[in-house]
């Protein structure tokens, strides 16, 4: 039950770029040669199984690879619904980071209201949306970067707090860490674990190894746990994808979630794109647009 969907735009992430270098394949069934695990446009054509009236649909989805392209084969219950107010650009940087940030603090780490959440690299996609999902359930957003230099954009956004990585020990007690940096991070951030609090680790970027106090975990009775999206099974993934038409689609029709711009670029200059990528210091998305 696929569909084809014409692409208007693509986000570029971390995945891309380690494709690229041979480090992280395509699940099978996907496109190896061709990079992009996110991207938005309209469905142009419909498997003869798909029942659902699809065509002309504005869409966005996650998918196993072959995003940066000008069309992309879809399976049609991993669509995501683009509301009619949101531009292209915006719509192709949300699949992927709002999907993913919505999994791993809601449904692996069971954000609640009034709890305090942690999230590192906070100024990346991930980081960006990770904030405005937990400011609309109603946490205490406490948004960590490298340096000061996004920190008002990140309050704009829903963080209640803003701090460099060296002012992670003096934070008091948290209940949820979103940990998109890794080994660099979650050292520090491992001292300020509220009882029962949950990790939650779906970035590496600063290292993949780190020493554990097992003894604070037990007698804290935290959970550490990781998730990745793009090996898991179609089923798993619809799943996935029904909980961001349910909660997120609304939210984002509404403009109380955004997808912050870094820089776009044209499909054909997507090699000055993936440098800038690269380059650090950005805050939110790097999108492609296609000549559609």
């Amino acid at each position: 039950m696929d569909v084809v969907v014409t692409v208007r735009a693509a986000g570029i992430n971390a995945a891309d770029l380690l494709q690229r270098r041979g480090f992280y394949p395509a699940p099978p069934g996907w496109p190896s040669d061709i990079p992009g695990i996110e991207m938005a446009g309209v469905v142009s054509d419909v498997g003869s199984e798909v029942h659902l009236p699809l065509l002309g649909r504005r869409v966005c989805a996650i998918v196993g690879g072959g995003g940066h392209a000008t069309h992309c084969v879809v399976p049609s219950e991993h669509l995501v619904y683009v509301p009619d107010n949101v531009a292209w650009e915006q719509a192709g940087g949300f699949a992927e980071v709002f999907t993913t940030a919505h999994d791993a603090l809601v449904t692996q780490g069971r954000l609640q209201a009034n709890e305090r959440v942690l999230i590192s690299g906070a100024n990346g996609g991930v980081g960006t949306a990770a904030i405005q999902i937990a400011h609309a359930i109603g946490a205490y957003v406490i948004a960590v970067t490298r340096t000061s230099e996004h920190h008002e954009k990140l309050r704009s956004l829903g963080a209640d707090e803003t701090r460099t990585l060296d002012e992670v020990p003096s934070l008091k007690h948290v209940d949820v860490i979103l940990e998109l940096v890794g080994a660099a991070h979650l050292s520090l951030a491992q001292e300020i674990l509220a009882a029962k609090a949950r990790v939650v680790v779906i970035g590496l970027t600063g290292g993949r190894t780190v020493e554990l106090d097992l003894m604070r975990i037990m007698s804290l009775r935290a959970t550490l746990t990781g998730s990745t999206l793009r090996a898991r099974s179609r089923e798993e993934k619809t799943e996935v994808v029904e909980r961001v038409n349910e909660w997120l689609v609304p939210r984002w029709a509404d403009g109380e979630l955004r997808v912050p711009l870094a820089k776009s670029f044209e499909l054909d200059d997507i090699k000055d794109a993936y440098e800038y990528f690269a380059a650090p210091g950005k805050f939110g998305k790097v999108v492609m647009l296609t000549n559609q």
